[in-house]
């Protein structure tokens, strides 16, 4: 009896010391979780943010690029593709007479007395030249697209770009060689789809830009003389004998405005 007493009561310390020693482990051991879960929503808070504020700010640096600016007055030069004309402005006919201009779509020149209503407008039906130059005379840009060229869905995505912004106005435009054109007065770029960061750029670029535009500022609301609801038809025909030129001739010269 005494003998198992003593081996069972040397027995007991030792199954102490050794629990002691696991459970010391196992603290030493335990993975602290709430710091673990911690970390994991810090990271992806912070890939949240930087996934929705750095292609924000490349945007912005973007648009700064082209915003006209008194050190970059016509941010358009830095747009490849734009082409660049001088006209005069100030020079209207009255409907019907038509001007033979040497642009198609044309972006500058004699244009109708009357501006083609240009608030975010989106003529579905082309609408007279004449007009829409009128608009652009006022700083407006006037987007024309070719129906041929382009499906529903992009006519439709284009669309959203446009209605309702300020100083545009879109319309098709029957026999262009290009699927989108865009014009400011003396400027134009002419694209073969919508999926073109160049949209975006010349209409910040150009659009109300007071160095190109000789009225910015002039209204773009719906004037007495042009219904936007029922506009001037677009004239497909070639401009008669009686067509304004673009240039005024010399005295002496035949023809005139």
């Amino acid at each position: 009896m005494s003998i198992g007493s003593n081996k069972s009561g040397r027995g007991r310390p030792e199954r102490r010391r050794a629990g002691k020693n696991l459970d010391a482990l196992t603290r030493r051991r335990r993975i602290p979780w709430d710091v673990v879960v911690f970390a994991i929503v810090a990271v992806l808070l912070v890939g949240v943010i930087a996934y929705n504020l750095v292609p924000k700010a490349i945007d912005q640096r973007e648009t700064a690029k082209f915003t006209p600016s008194s050190d970059n007055p016509d941010p358009s030069g830095g747009i490849d593709g734009v082409v660049k004309a001088d006209y005069p402005a100030g020079r209207h006919v009255a409907a019907p007479q038509r001007v033979a201009y040497d642009k198609s779509p044309p972006f500058g020149g004699p244009h109708d007395q009357n501006w083609a209503t240009c608030t975010g407008i989106v003529y579905p039906l082309p609408i007279r030249s004449e007009t829409a130059v009128h608009s652009l005379e006022h700083g407006a840009v006037w987007i024309t697209y070719n129906r041929d060229l382009l499906s529903q869905a992009d006519i439709d995505a284009l669309e959203t770009q446009v209605s309702g912004q300020p100083y545009t106005l879109m319309s098709p435009y029957p026999g262009m060689s290009s699927a989108v054109s865009l014009q400011s007065w003396g400027r134009q770029l002419q694209l073969e789809g919508i999926e073109d960061d160049r949209i975006d750029q010349f209409v910040t670029a150009l659009r109300q830009n007071p160095t190109i535009s000789p009225e910015p500022g002039a209204s773009c609301a719906t004037n007495g003389g042009f219904d936007p609801d029922n506009p001037p038809p677009f004239e497909s025909t070639a401009p008669g004998v009686d067509a304004a030129p673009m240039v005024d001739p010399a005295p002496g010269d035949a023809g005139g405005n």
